[in-house]
């Protein structure tokens, strides 16, 4: 990639709940207004969201794509929030030629709308919704290689100024959300966030060593007990597949009583 591109991997809190002002959420709500306050206003935003799977790489290609209120069970005003961002057509077509380019088959979607992923972090991050989106699924196999070569694919992009955001979640056991918090989770949680840190931040770790850990996420501290299910990591893997080097800042936010991690690399310049 030649062209300057910001990266992120962000934890986006629970369902619309940030937006609410729910207390549980400060920290995150913080992390991410600092994120956007340090960054260059960007052109295009290039969103892998957790909430979204499709059998192949499926990105939004709509003008103007609607909002997707994916969540249940919340107050009537969170199927009420508005962020009317457009599309960026002509980035999906990149996007969509750099997987094709790479060996992967990739469909283009000019139906769907832009998930919670998206809309939740970036009211937060880019109130005037006056930046062009496009959203890019994980694949239902939910394979790590796969994410990690869909990174490596983005390199081929030419969009200058562009923000890639992989949007998850770095701790993400539902019940554990809900249970009483104990010594024995929060451990848990520590331990599987430290060695998240260090795969991603460490500089004496070789590119090699960063992506066979993260090809290799399952035996990492307590993985499967912060991760029952991985689409909330996976976006990472597509970042680090596009960055290939360590991550320059290490953001922690306690998030629902869990601390949660969110990474920042810069390349291309």
């Amino acid at each position: 990639m030649s062209v300057a591109t910001d990266v992120l991997y962000i934890s986006h809190g629970g369902g619309p709940m940030p937006l609410l002002g729910d207390p549980g959420h400060r920290e995150m709500v913080a992390c991410l207004q600092q994120l956007a306050g340090q960054l260059r206003k960007p052109s295009a935003i290039l969103v892998i969201s957790a909430h979204w799977e499709a059998s192949v790489p499926t990105i939004t290609s709509g003008a103007q794509p609607a909002l997707i209120y994916d969540y249940y069970g919340f107050p009537p005003e969170s199927y009420r929030i508005q962020y009317p961002a457009p599309g960026e057509p002509a980035l999906a077509q990149q996007v969509h030629r750099a997987l094709e380019q790479a060996g992967m088959t990739a469909r283009l979607d000019d139906r769907r709308g832009f998930d919670h992923g998206l809309f939740v972090p970036l009211k937060l991050m880019y109130p005037q919704a006056d930046i062009p989106c496009v959203q890019l699924s994980l694949v239902s196999d939910l394979d790590p290689a796969t994410h990690l070569a869909i990174g490596r694919a983005l390199q081929a992009l030419e969009y200058d100024n562009l923000l890639v955001i992989g949007s998850g979640f770095s701790f993400h056991n539902m019940r554990a959300f809900f249970a009483p918090q104990s010594a024995e989770i929060q451990q848990r949680n520590e331990a599987f966030e430290s060695w998240l840190e260090d795969t991603c931040c460490n500089p004496a770790l070789s590119e090699t060593e960063r992506s066979e850990r993260l090809l290799h996420w399952e035996q990492a501290p307590h993985a499967r007990f912060c991760h029952p299910r991985e689409e909330h990591l996976l976006p990472l893997h597509v970042c680090y597949g596009l960055a290939q080097k360590p991550s320059a800042q290490h953001l922690s936010a306690t998030i629902l009583g869990k601390q949660s991690g969110m990474l920042y690399w810069r390349i291309g310049e």
